[in-house]
């Protein structure tokens, strides 16, 4: 299953994608905001490549591989995972993207390419977005795919506070 948009091809991520996984994720730059996410060893990237290949077999969707229609080159991972919040089941909106990538408006047109996706294909399931307080960008990019701030659902995360962005 693919999504595509103007300029980017999301896609199922394949074994080939393990390096892209752990060279993203062992960047402290793209982990900057949320450092427990950082990969230390290629294991590690195989590791979450299996989870993530896992839950594409379980639910049919979850992370898309991102790739630039015009040069194929992997700029970074998005899509959505089904979590447990507060007693019930969400989709969880992610995108991270290299560094080298960011300020082109790539986050945006990804995830909103994803809220629209989970719009036509998941309607009945809520979307959450988890953004750090200092991340600006990622705020806005959550604002601009067509989420809502609810500043109800803020609490303590993994790597700091969690501001809750929904839809749904």
């Amino acid at each position: 299953m693919q999504i595509v948009t103007k300029r980017l091809t999301l896609r199922r991520p394949a074994p080939a994608d393990i390096d892209a996984i752990f060279a993203l994720h062992h960047d402290p730059e793209a982990c900057a905001h949320n450092p427990s996410d950082l990969l230390a060893t290629h294991a590690d990237a195989e590791e979450r490549f299996a989870r993530w290949d896992e839950h594409w077999r379980r639910h049919s969707f979850g992370y898309w591989a991102i790739d630039d229609r015009e040069s194929a080159r992997t700029l970074g991972f998005s899509g959505l995972k089904v979590v447990r919040f507060r007693e019930r089941e969400v989709l969880n909106l992610f995108y991270r993207l290299d560094p080298a990538a960011w300020g082109a408006g790539y986050a945006t047109e990804v995830a909103t390419a994803v809220v629209a996706w989970a719009g036509e294909h998941l309607p009945d399931w809520p979307i959450l977005a988890r953004v750090r307080p200092e991340n600006i960008a990622s705020q806005k990019v959550a604002l601009n795919s067509g989420l809502t701030r609810a500043e109800h659902l803020d609490e303590p995360g993994e790597d700091g506070p969690d501001w809750m962005f929904t839809a749904n």
